[in-house]
C-alpha cells in the first residue's frame, strides 16, 4: 500500500469516528430537548433552539473547513471517500422539494407522483453509466471546464456558464423558499424574515470554505435529515399497524385508503360540496365574460341589500349586508382577479381521484394526457439529474475514478432511504385525514389544523362550504409542502419531533442551496473570470471573488424567493428541464462521439435551452405574467401536445441532440488533440486518479 493510500485510509477512519460521535451527540441533544419540553419548555423556545443550534453547527464546520486553496475550495482537495461523498450527494440531492415536497406530491397526486421517484432514481443510473467516471477522469473543477476543454474556445464555455447559472439559480430559489417556510414554522417570524434568517445558515459554510466546507456540512446535514424524516413515519406506521417498517405496510394501508375513497366518492354530502364549487366556478366564469357590467350589477345589488336592511332595522342584517359590501372588490381589476380565482374552483369540484389509480382522468383522452405527462416528467427528471452541475461537481471531489463510481452507488442507497419512505408516508397521512379529520365536527378539529391554517392558508385551509358543521373531504384544501412538516403533530408526537423535522427540512434545503450557490459563484469566478478574462489571476483573488459573488447571488435568490414565484416542486423541476436540455446532449456527445464539434455543441445547447425556456414562458402562470403581462389566474390553453410546463425539457433534449448531430456532420471534425482528450476520458482506468 502506497503512502497516499495509507493516508487516505487513515483519513477515512478518522471521518467515521468523528461522524459517529456527532450522530451520538445529536441524538442526545434531541433527547435532552424532549425532556425539557416535558418539564415545560415553550414550543417557540424549542423552535429557536433547533434553528440556532443547527446554524451554529454548520457555521462551526464552515469555520473549521475555511480555506483559500483552489483545490480545497473548488473540489475539497479530491480526497472525499466514496461513502461520505455518497452522503454528501444524498444531502445535496434531498432538497426542500425532495424532503418537503415529495410526500406531499404523492399525497395530492397518488400514482402520478411516482414519476418523481422513478425519474430521480433513474437519473442516478444515467450518472453512473454516462457521466460520473468520465468527468472524474477529466479531472477539472466544473462542467464549463469540460465544455471549454472538449469543444475549444470560449463560446461553449460561456454558454455553459450561462446555463449553469440559470438552472442553478432557479433551483436555489426553490430551496430558499423552503427555508422561509421552515424557519417561519420554527420561530413564528414572517415568511420574508424567515428567508433571510435561513440565508445566514446557507452562507456561513459555503462562504468560508467552498466545496470543502460544503462537503463536510452536507454529511452532517444528511444525518440530521434522514433521522428527522424516518422517526415520524415509523411512529405513524406503529400507530396504524403495529409494525415499525412503513415501506412494508404501504400496500396494507393503501387498501384501507382505497376503501375510504369509495365511501367518499358516493357520499351525498361530498357531492353537495363539489356542486357548490362548480356552481361558484360557473358563476364566476359568466361574470368574466363582461366584467364592467357584472361589477356594476353586483355592487348595485349589495348597496340595495344594505338599504333594505337599514329600512328593516335589523342590526344583524345590517351588519351582514355591510360586511358583504365591504368585501366586494374595490374596482374592476380586483373583481377580475377575484372572479378568476373563483373560476378555478372547478378543480375542487371535479370528481375525486383515487390514490392508486394510474393515469386518472374523466375519459380516454384525459387518461392519455395523464399518461403522456407521466412519461414526459420521468424523462425530464432522469436526464436532468444526469446533467445538473451541482450534482456532477460532487464527483470531482473523490480520490479516484473507482471512488467516483462507488460513490454513485452509495448516493443511490442514501437517497433510497427517503424515496422509498415517501410513498408510505403519503398513504399513512392520507389515512389519518380520511379516517380522523373527514366527518369530524369543525368545533372538534385537532390543534394542528388550527396552527397550520395560521401559518399559511395556502398550506392548509378547511372551510364549512355547505354549512353543515361537519368536515367533508372536498372542503379541505391542503398544500403538498405541509405533509412532511405536519406529520409529527398528525401522529401526536411531542413538539420536539416537529422541531426535529423542521430542522431536517432546513438541513435538506441548506445542503442543496450550499452546493447550488457554490456552483453559480464558481461559474462566475473560475469559468468566467479566471478562464476567460484574467488567466493570470492569483488563487487568493479567485477564491475571494467567488465568495463575494456567492454573497451577491444568495441575496438576489432570497429576494426572488420572497416573491413566491411558484411552488417549490415546479421550480425544482424547471431547473431539471433547463439542465437536461442545456447540458445533457452536449455532455453525452462530447464523451461518446469524437466527431462532435464545438459550434455544434454551442448551437445544440442554445437550441435545447432556448426552446425549453420559451415553452415555460408560454405556459407557466408566473412566467407568463412576467414576460407577457398575462394574469396568473388566466387558464393556460396553449400547451403543446398538452405537456405541462414542468416537463418542458421534453422538447429541448431531442432538439439539442438533433442540432448537435446535424451541425457536427456539416462542420470540420475536431483536431487530433481534442480527439485524444475524448479517448483519454472515454476509457478511465478504475485504478486511475
Amino acid at each position: 500500500m502506497s503512502t497516499a493510500q495509507q493516508s487516505q485510509k487513515s483519513f477515512t477512519a478518522q471521518l467515521k469516528k468523528v461522524y459517529g460521535f456527532y450522530t451520538g451527540g445529536f441524538v442526545t441533544f434531541v433527547i435532552v430537548l424532549a425532556i425539557l419540553e416535558q418539564m415545560g419548555l415553550p414550543r417557540q423556545t424549542i423552535g429557536y433552539v433547533f434553528l440556532i443550534a443547527t446554524i451554529l453547527l454548520y457555521a462551526g464546520i464552515g469555520i473549521i473547513s475555511r480555506t483559500n486553496e483552489a483545490a480545497e475550495y473548488y473540489v475539497a482537495g479530491r480526497r472525499v471517500p466514496a461513502i461520505f461523498n455518497g452522503m454528501a450527494v444524498g444531502a445535496d440531492w434531498m432538497s426542500a422539494a425532495s424532503f418537503i415536497g415529495m410526500a406531499g406530491t404523492l399525497y395530492l397526486t397518488g400514482y402520478s407522483g411516482l414519476a418523481f421517484v422513478m425519474g430521480w432514481t433513474g437519473g442516478y443510473v444515467l450518472v453512473a453509466l454516462l457521466l460520473a467516471p468520465y468527468l472524474r477522469k477529466f479531472g477539472q473543477f466544473t462542467i464549463p471546464d469540460f465544455l471549454g476543454a472538449r469543444y475549444g474556445g470560449h463560446v461553449p464555455r460561456f454558454i455553459g456558464i450561462i446555463i449553469a447559472i440559470l438552472c442553478s439559480f432557479t433551483y436555489v430559489v426553490a430551496q430558499i423558499y423552503g427555508v422561509g417556510i421552515i424557519t417561519t414554522r420554527l420561530t413564528g417570524v414572517q415568511f420574508e424574515i424567515g428567508i433571510f434568517l435561513g440565508l445566514a445558515g446557507i452562507l456561513v459554510c459555503s462562504f468560508l470554505g467552498g466545496m470543502k466546507a460544503v462537503t463536510w456540512t452536507q454529511v452532517a446535514q444528511y444525518i440530521i435529515l434522514i433521522i428527522a424524516y424516518l422517526i415520524p413515519v415509523v411512529w405513524l406506521s406503529v400507530q396504524q399497524t403495529g409494525f415499525p417498517i412503513p415501506q412494508l405496510v404501504y400496500g396494507q394501508q393503501l387498501q384501507k385508503v382505497t376503501k375510504l375513497e369509495e365511501k367518499l366518492i358516493a357520499d351525498p354530502k361530498e357531492n353537495e360540496v363539489r356542486k357548490i364549487f362548480n356552481d361558484r366556478s360557473a358563476a364566476a366564469a359568466e361574470k368574466l365574460k363582461d366584467i364592467p357590467k357584472a361589477f356594476a350589477e353586483g355592487k348595485a345589488a349589495l348597496e340595495r341589500a344594505v338599504a333594505d336592511a337599514k329600512t328593516g332595522g335589523d342590526a344583524a342584517a345590517i351588519k351582514k349586508a355591510e360586511d358583504a359590501l365591504t368585501k366586494y372588490p374595490k374596482d374592476e381589476d380586483a373583481a377580475r382577479r377575484a372572479w378568476a380565482a373563483e373560476r378555478n374552483l372547478s378543480a375542487r369540484g371535479a370528481p375525486m381521484s383515487r390514490h392508486a389509480e394510474a393515469f386518472a382522468g374523466k375519459d380516454d383522452h384525459a387518461r392519455d394526457v395523464s399518461r403522456r405527462n407521466f412519461l414526459a416528467l420521468i424523462f425530464c427528471l432522469m436526464v436532468g439529474t444526469a446533467a445538473l452541475p451541482h450534482i456532477l461537481m460532487r464527483y470531482y471531489t473523490t480520490p479516484s475514478v473507482r471512488e467516483a463510481r462507488n460513490s454513485v452507488t452509495w448516493s443511490l442507497f442514501f437517497i433510497f432511504l427517503l424515496y422509498f419512505t415517501a410513498p408510505a408516508l403519503a398513504v399513512l397521512v392520507k389515512y389519518v385525514v380520511y379516517n380522523n379529520i373527514v366527518g369530524t365536527a369543525f368545533a372538534s378539529l385537532p390543534g394542528w389544523v388550527q396552527s397550520w391554517q395560521a401559518v399559511d392558508p395556502g398550506l392548509l385551509s378547511i372551510a364549512d362550504v355547505n354549512g353543515d358543521g361537519i368536515v367533508q373531504r372536498a372542503e379541505i384544501s391542503i398544500g403538498g409542502d405541509i405533509v412532511v412538516l405536519a406529520t409529527p403533530e398528525i401522529a401526536g408526537l411531542p413538539y420536539v419531533i416537529s422541531g426535529l423535522v423542521a430542522a431536517g427540512g432546513l438541513a435538506a434545503a441548506l445542503s442543496t442551496a450550499d452546493g447550488l450557490l457554490l456552483t453559480i459563484a464558481n461559474a462566475l469566478s473560475h469559468d468566467l473570470y479566471y478562464k476567460m478574462i484574467d488567466p493570470n489571476a492569483p488563487t487568493q483573488r479567485r477564491v475571494l471573488l467567488s465568495k463575494i459573488l456567492l454573497l451577491v447571488v444568495a441575496i438576489l435568490a432570497a429576494l426572488t424567493a420572497a416573491q413566491k414565484p411558484a411552488d417549490i416542486l415546479f421550480l425544482v423541476s424547471a431547473a431539471f428541464s433547463f439542465a437536461a436540455a442545456g447540458f445533457f446532449p452536449a455532455l453525452v456527445c462530447g464523451i461518446f462521439w469524437k466527431r462532435t464539434t464545438g459550434i455544434a455543441a454551442s448551437l445544440g445547447m442554445l437550441a435545447g435551452f432556448g426552446i425549453t425556456f420559451y415553452y415555460m414562458t408560454l405556459t407557466q402562470p408566473w412566467l407568463r405574467h412576467v414576460f407577457y403581462d398575462i394574469p396568473r389566474t388566466t387558464p393556460v390553453t396553449n400547451l403543446w401536445w398538452e405537456i405541462q410546463p414542468i416537463s418542458a425539457g421534453l422538447f429541448g433534449v431531442p432538439l439539442g441532440f438533433i442540432v448537435i448531430l446535424l451541425v457536427s456532420l456539416v462542420t470540420p471534425a475536431p483536431d487530433r488533440k481534442t480527439q485524444e482528450l475524448v479517448e483519454h476520458v472515454r476509457y478511465p482506468s478504475l485504478k486511475a486518479a
